[in-house]
Order: C-alpha cells, then sequence, then structure tokens
C-alpha cells in the first residue's frame, strides 16, 4: 500500500561509450504525471533495499541483470504533495552500450551523448535528471 507521507525512489545512471540511456514512460499517472525523459526509476518495494531495487529496476524496465549499480548519492527533498522523498542515484558505466529489451512500461529508450542531451523542457521534472547527471560527472 502506498504512503503518502514519504517515497522511497531508486534511479540509474546507465552510461556507456560517454553516452547515458534515457527513457520515457508510456504511464505518466506512475511518474507524477510527468512526460519527458528520465533516468530508469521506480519507486523501492516494501522491504526492498535501495540496491536490490536499482538492480530489478534494470531487469524489469530493460531485461538487464550482468552489473550491479553502484550508489553515488543519495537525496532528500519535501514533495510538491508534502510528502518526504528520499531518492538513491545509482550509476553504472559499462564500455559498450549492452543489448536491452525496453518493457511494455517504456514508450521509448534511447542512448544520448553526454555532451548533447536534451533539453530540459524535454526532460521530465524541469530538466532534473540533467542536474543528477552533472552532479555525478561534473565538467572537467
Amino acid at each position: 500500500m502506498p504512503c503518502d507521507q514519504h517515497s522511497l525512489i531508486a534511479d540509474v545512471a546507465f552510461l556507456s561509450d560517454g553516452k547515458v540511456l534515457l527513457v520515457r514512460y508510456k504511464d505518466t499517472n506512475k511518474y507524477d504525471h510527468q512526460k519527458g525523459w528520465f533516468l530508469p526509476d521506480d519507486a523501492i518495494l516494501h522491504l526492498e533495499h535501495p540496491d536490490q531495487g536499482a538492480q530489478r529496476i534494470l531487469k524489469e524496465q530493460l531485461a538487464f541483470d550482468a552489473a550491479q549499480p553502484s550508489l553515488v548519492y543519495i537525496e532528500s527533498f519535501k514533495g510538491n504533495d508534502g510528502s518526504w522523498h528520499l531518492v538513491f542515484h545509482y550509476k553504472l558505466e559499462l564500455p559498450e552500450p549492452p543489448k536491452l529489451s525496453p518493457s511494455a512500461d517504456i514508450e521509448k529508450a534511447e542512448w544520448f551523448d553526454l555532451k548533447n542531451l536534451p533539453p530540459p523542457p524535454e526532460v521530465a521534472h524541469h530538466g532534473w535528471a540533467l542536474g543528477i547527471l552533472r552532479r555525478m560527472n561534473p565538467p572537467a
């Protein structure tokens, strides 16, 4: 049963060969009615460890389970609905983009060059994923 006091979320910055994988979800209701590009993400399930959640996201959404993402940082904030959000940001880097099979929940999955990301209006939550990527990969 969903909680209206807090949200626990994991996302994964899936990086390969100077690119990042972004997804668009079909059911925007599950994603705060947001359209646009996201890092693959999902709510952490009841009693699920965030590490397991990150791995589950890759497996369920992209049919990928060959590696464990690493936790980079945790973000805490009060959401628009007044609930407390705790977001576990993970990163997985591979030398070559793997073959992925996006689930039926994903409208589109696309690799973007880190130097040519979509503009903030095309990214859900006012470009939130772009800020996460900047924090994980500060410019040289």
